[in-house]
């Protein structure tokens, strides 16, 4: 009988045939991940590199490739798949750990107690709204001290418009006792400067929340890194 061998593949270059002090998990236990390269941290995220290349080599084709985790989360997933050895399950494992970062940086600069100014909703909405390939309206709902009690998604659009319904966005605050509102969007095109009919709509927004006994504080449009604000334009 003979007996069968081993089928299991061994690449020389397997980040378990490192030295411990280079691999990056032993590295980020020992050290730290403050002390990880960019390429070192994707590497762990990956897990495992495929024939002729250890994840680390693959984490540091896709710095090369795209330079920025930025670049990394709204890149369409077609270019990531020109890098050999990275299917799916790999680029599911770093699209999740990338929202993740995003909804941690949201967490961390929610505003606390009064929404005191434009900037104060753009930091909070513009890591996660600034690459969006869709437009996207959302609504926050302030207390009579103007303290966030919620965020409401009210609509998703196409590329180049949205159509929030005006009576849905008065009915939210309604229903949740919202004396004050304030609304922000996003524009993909990277230019946060207001349509025409952002102008109509923010209007008739304005008249509404009137009629509703609703202040509408301000509509916030979230461009590439800049914002527009339609109170600090004086424009409400």
């Amino acid at each position: 009988m003979v007996k069968k061998t081993s089928q299991r593949k061994f690449y020389e270059n397997a980040i378990k045939n490192w030295p411990e002090d280079e691999r990056p998990r032993e590295k980020l236990l020992k050290f730290g991940e403050h002390t990880l390269t960019n390429a070192e941290l994707l590497a762990i995220l990956l897990r495992s590199g495929v024939k002729g290349n250890s994840a680390l080599d693959l984490g540091r084709k896709l710095i090369a490739k795209f330079n920025t985790f930025r670049n990394l989360s709204h890149t369409d997933i077609s270019q990531w798949k020109e890098i050999k050895g990275l299917g799916e399950a790999k680029i599911c494992q770093i699209k999740a750990a990338l929202e993740i970062g995003k909804r941690f940086m949201a967490e961390v600069k929610k505003p606390k107690g009064k929404v005191k100014s434009s900037k104060e909703v753009a930091d909070l909405f513009m890591p996660r709204m600034r690459d969006l390939k869709k437009e996207v309206f959302k609504i926050i709902l302030l207390d009579g001290r103007n303290n966030i009690t919620d965020i409401v998604e009210i609509d998703e659009g196409t590329v180049t418009q949205t159509s929030p319904y005006v009576r849905e966005i008065i009915s939210k605050a309604l229903q949740n006792f919202s004396p004050a509102i304030a609304c922000v969007h996003n524009h993909p095109s990277g230019d946060p400067r207001p349509s025409q009919n952002d102008k109509i709509f923010t209007r008739e927004l304005v008249k509404a929340g009137r009629l509703m006994q609703i202040k509408i504080l301000d509509h916030v449009i979230i461009g590439d890194n800049r914002y527009f604000s339609f109170a600090d334009k004086g424009i409400l």
